[in-house]
């Protein structure tokens, strides 16, 4: 599973008190999920929402403290196969997926890792050479906060 995840103090909803709460991103099979869990050490109320989808603002926190991952693709780019990927899976038009392409080929388009190893492996069943890279690793090369298990 690859993963990337939030944490934050918030006020606990049982006794007012301060709660832990995560947010994980989660690519689980061939889908993203986003759940949240709230618990309070103080009076032990917990609250688990799972299933979600990652709320614009928490990505763009999630990619301010683990930055962009980015999507490289091997040579020679099939660009139809590439661009019929990137509409179904993004759910984007014909224009949009093209100019999707451009920032993939010019090093510029950036998601969370989750996102990006998903189009990844879309590509790749597609028959595209493409890979997921993180923009920081540990000294064994696996994208910091995103292990694979």
């Amino acid at each position: 599973m690859i993963f990337e995840s939030l944490e934050a103090s918030v006020p606990c909803e049982g006794c007012g008190g301060v709660a832990e709460w995560h947010g994980v991103q989660a690519l689980v099979d061939d889908s993203l999920r986003w759940d949240t869990e709230v618990s309070c050490r103080t009076c032990g109320h917990a609250l688990a929402v799972c299933g979600g989808e990652l709320p614009a603002s928490l990505r763009e926190r999630m990619l301010g403290e683990h930055g962009r991952t980015v999507l490289r693709l091997g040579a020679p780019v099939r660009r139809v196969v590439v661009m019929r990927v990137l509409r179904k899976t993004l759910g984007v038009g014909l224009a949009e997926a093209g100019d999707v392409l451009d920032r993939v080929l010019a090093g510029r388009y950036g998601a969370t890792l989750p996102e990006t190893e998903l189009l990844a492996r879309r590509l790749r069943s597609a028959g595209v050479e493409a890979e997921a890279v993180g923009p920081a690793s540990d000294e064994f090369g696996t994208p910091q906060g995103s292990p694979l298990l």
